[in-house]
């Protein structure tokens, strides 16, 4: 158990049965009445996000989340088969487990697998990943007045706005928390 007095930006705790991650809180003292704590958390089970009190000193129950290292094989219709880098065991996850992580995700590469008790939860990704890409339009000089960018379409079908520099086959490096352009590999 844990106090929600203790709640930091990434801990993870179990509210009515389900699994959240607190992303934001605040500790709020009206001058009339008791404090408490308002929270922004997301579900680890299917994404939402929900906007919790809590009095203040209230405890709650903490998950604790397994990460392992596992490497993304290759993908069958519908489904994404992964292998666990320590045991060799396969399993998979289905496209709507996986929506936001199928921009990045290339075969052979190493991700960390989230599981709470036995239940896989999703993936985590490296922050940044290396693509290519695959198409775009060439860069036109002149009017060009401050960072002027393009669109370009990397191998995983990701479409990421780039400067004019940028041509096909380059390696780019992708943020993969806001999906953006870092730099060049």
């Amino acid at each position: 158990m844990i106090s929600v007095n203790d709640f930091k930006t990434g801990l993870t705790v179990e509210v009515d049965g389900d699994i959240y991650t607190v992303l934001d809180f605040q500790h709020v003292k009206p001058g009339k009445g008791a404090a408490f704590v308002r929270s922004k958390l997301k579900n680890l089970r299917n994404g939402n996000t929900v906007e919790k009190t809590f009095r203040a000193g209230e405890t709650i129950g903490r998950a604790m989340i397994e990460n392992r290292d596992v490497q993304y094989l290759y993908a069958s219709g519908q489904e994404h088969v992964f292998m666990d880098n320590e045991t060799y065991d396969q399993f998979s996850l289905t496209e709507d487990q996986l929506k936001w992580e199928l921009n990045f995700l290339k075969e052979n590469m190493n991700v960390k697998i989230v599981s709470y008790q036995g239940e896989i939860l999703g993936i985590n990704l490296p922050n940044s990943v290396e693509l290519r890409v695959v198409e775009t339009e060439p860069g036109i000089k002149g009017n060009t007045a401050t960072g002027a960018t393009k669109n370009a379409k990397v191998e995983t079908g990701l479409n990421v706005q780039v400067p004019l520099f940028i041509n096909e086959d380059d390696v780019l490096l992708i943020d993969t928390r806001e999906g953006k352009y870092i730099s060049r590999a």
